[in-house]
This record gives C-alpha cells, structure tokens and sequence, in this order.
C-alpha cells in the first residue's frame, strides 16, 4: 500500500522543531506492530503512519496534549478507539471503532467530566495538522 500520511507527519519535526526528520523521530514498522500485538483491533491507516512519522519524537507527542504511545491505545465501554489526551485530563480523542477501516477517519473528543463524545468534523490528518499550528503558533 501506498504511503498516504508519512512524508506529511514527517514534515513536522522540521517545521515546528527546526531540525531534519531522523529514523529515530518514528517508530519501525516492527516497534509498531510489536506495540499493537496485545491489541484486539487494527488502527486506521493514518494512525498508523503517524507513529511511523513521529512515534518516538516526543517534543511532538507530548506537544500540549499526549498522544498515547501504542501499547497503551484502548478501546473504551462506547465502542471509541483513544489515542490522544489533553494535558488536564479534561478530553480524550479517538475513532469509533465501527470507523477503523477507514485510511483516515474523524475524530471524536470526549468530555472526560461528562463521558459525552463529540464529532470534531475533521480527520485526523486534518485533526493533527490543526492541533500543532495551534500549539506551537500558541507558544509564541
């Protein structure tokens, strides 16, 4: 299969951290699937190439909000695939589960304090790209 997201994510580490991507910004393609192997689901296409990207950057996983490393992805009791947290532990993003096929799906906020899910109406690629501009335009 094609490369749909990589080149995009891996264009971050030298647009917000000024320095050239490196191989070890992302994860193998084994640390991932050795990560996933307990996991009773497969994670969408552009997750997967977002851990491939930048899966061990951590000036970028843990910008503002955490991306959960992907050993620690969980699928919860409303059928919603997690895979962010912001750094408060008010929301938590994901993908419903009835979505993981999709190369690129939408992403999903819930209100920790209420337990109500939320459509964002974007993707995750677009998700991500607006979620750094946000961050780090923020810190400036």
């Amino acid at each position: 299969m094609t490369d749909m997201f990589l080149e995009k994510f891996r264009a971050l580490v030298p647009k917000y951290l000024e320095d050239e991507w490196q191989e070890e910004d992302g994860l193998t393609p084994d640390e991932l699937d050795d990560a996933l192997a307990d996991h009773s689901f497969t994670i969408p296409l552009v997750l997967r190439e977002f851990y491939l990207a930048i899966g061990g950057c951590e000036d970028l996983m843990e910008a503002y909000h955490y991306f959960w490393d992907p050993e620690e992805l969980e699928v919860d009791d409303e059928g919603f695939l997690m895979f962010l947290e912001d750094e408060d532990e008010q929301f938590t993003w994901g993908f419903r589960t009835a979505d993981l096929s999709i190369p690129d799906p939408i992403v999903w906020r819930r209100n920790n304090a209420r337990g109500q899910w939320k459509s964002e109406e974007g993707t995750f690629s677009e998700f991500v790209f607006d979620m750094f501009e946000w961050a780090f335009n923020d810190e400036d």
